[in-house]
């Protein structure tokens, strides 16, 4: 009967323990991405990435219009033609269209690429004056509220503070 006495109190001495720590736990927010859109630095980033994205538009806007000149002399020429050089622009056509597709989506891709690498300096940035506003006022945790693109990231969960405008003053964002 003692053991099992001694034992429930070791039980209870740990379980409220663990309440005591858990309780020192602060949770804050941020609107990470708002943030970082609000930086000074952003303007610049975006313009560098239009540039960027430009040249590809460009290239791939004289594609098409070569490729819709081809297609006109097609039709315009199609029933003069024999089927086996019908056959083989109907391939060349198809064979453009497919190259513009791929030179779209690789675009895509390099652009994206090239977002990323710009922009991984502001969220730096931004990460940076989080954690040290997180360290100054004592948070255990920061919980990004744009993670989930507009949808709450948490449906359930304790109270916390928005650490935003502090992290806005760290940054000097107005």
């Amino acid at each position: 009967m003692k053991k099992l006495l001694i034992a429930g109190l070791l039980l209870l001495s740990v379980v409220f323990a663990t309440n005591k720590a858990g309780a020192q736990t602060k949770i804050g927010y941020i609107n990470l991405g708002l943030l970082v859109q609000q930086l000074p630095e952003t303007k610049a980033v975006q313009d560098k990435i239009n540039a960027y994205s430009k040249q590809f538009l460009d290239q791939l806007t004289t594609m098409n219009t070569d490729f819709q000149v081809k297609v006109k002399d097609y039709d315009a020429h199609k029933s003069t033609m024999t089927d086996a050089s019908r056959t083989a622009t109907e391939g060349q056509l198809s064979d453009m269209q497919k190259r513009m597709q791929e030179y779209s989506n690789n675009s895509q891709q390099q652009v994206e690429a090239k977002s990323n690498e710009l922009a991984k300096p502001l969220f730096d940035k931004v990460k940076a004056a989080v954690t040290q506003v997180a360290k100054e006022k004592g948070y255990s945790y920061v919980i990004n509220s744009s993670a989930a693109q507009g949808n709450e990231l948490l449906l359930v969960s304790p109270p916390g503070d928005d650490l935003t405008a502090d992290v806005k003053t760290k940054l000097g964002i107005k």
